[in-house]
């Protein structure tokens, strides 16, 4: 496998529910998370592009589970190029439990396909990736 950018994440209180263990919708709030900090901190040009008329719609998000989560507990959500086309991207979502002292546990593993897009609300287009981001994904590649 290729490598990953990585996004820490320790679990609060509020992403749990009754019963202890985090609520799912939790884990899709993670990866649109780990996106925008890997915006930020590897493709900061798009960030300004968003400002302006690009858009970013997100067409598929799914995740699977494996273990439970609890809060508290330490997680990495690591982030994988899948299939970059001309308009659409597909990231790969490990969501790793880091046990101190005992290694690493895969508690879940997701997907989110992106489509890029241009123009006002009402008569948005297809667009490319943008180049920036096209650059900063190439060391991502599953």
């Amino acid at each position: 496998m290729g490598n990953y950018f990585e996004y820490l994440h320790t679990v609060g209180f509020e992403e749990t529910n009754l019963v202890g263990n985090v609520y799912y919708v939790n884990y899709l709030r993670w990866q649109g998370r780990c996106r925008e900090m890997f915006l930020k901190l590897h493709a900061p040009a798009v960030l300004g592009e968003l400002q302006e008329d690009l858009k970013l719609f997100t067409l598929r998000v799914d995740c699977e589970f494996f273990a439970e989560l609890t809060a508290f507990d330490e997680l990495s959500i690591r982030m994988r190029l899948v299939d970059l086309a001309q308009t659409q991207i597909e990231f790969g979502f490990d969501y790793v439990r880091l046990d101190p002292g005992e290694g690493e546990t895969l508690v879940a593993r997701g997907r989110q396909r992106v489509a890029c897009m241009r123009g006002p609300n009402s008569r948005t287009v297809p667009a490319r990736v943008p180049e920036p981001l096209t650059r900063a994904l190439e060391p991502y590649v599953s």
